[in-house]
């Protein structure tokens, strides 16, 4: 598993067990649904920048999604 997986995964368990969708998760961060899902299911290879936006968004430190 790759660091794009890695970094998905996490996003998608804390953002779920923090009980917010994935619209609701992107609009927080600043990007598209679309671009969401695919950091999800680890399509994506996440800037530094958006990594912290998705940090921020979920309250929690970058570290913890890596």
């Amino acid at each position: 598993m790759g660091i794009n997986e890695i970094f998905g995964n996490n996003v998608r368990k804390i953002r779920t067990e923090k009980k917010i969708s994935q619209e609701e998760l992107a609009s927080m961060a600043g990007i598209d649904r679309t671009y969401m899902s695919d950091i999800e299911n680890g399509r994506r290879n996440v800037s530094l920048v958006i990594a912290e936006k998705v940090a921020k968004a979920l309250d929690v430190e970058l570290k913890s999604l890596l």
